[in-house]
């Protein structure tokens, strides 16, 4: 099962449609995402990524929801050992 996990966007590269990337922190661990699919996403805001792309933007509340989840799950701690 694949599940799309909340970050907050770090930064922004100059890249434009496609090669739009940025820096997501996933609570704690930063993964290279591509944002090609949220061009209204901008430093700052959380949105949902699913294998190296983000797919939607969503509200910290919901973002923490989230993250309060799959840290009861154990699944937080599995995401540190991914590459990429």
């Amino acid at each position: 099962m694949c599940l799309g996990i909340p970050g907050r966007i770090l930064d922004l590269n100059d890249g434009e449609g496609v090669a739009r990337a940025g820096r997501v922190d996933f609570g704690g661990i930063v993964k290279e995402v591509s944002l090609a699919f949220v061009p209204e996403a901008r430093v700052g805001d959380y949105v949902v990524v699913h294998v190296g792309f983000a797919i939607a933007r969503l509200d910290e509340a919901e973002a923490s929801r989230v993250f309060e989840y799959l840290d009861g799950m154990g699944e937080l701690t599995e995401l540190d050992g991914e590459t990429g």
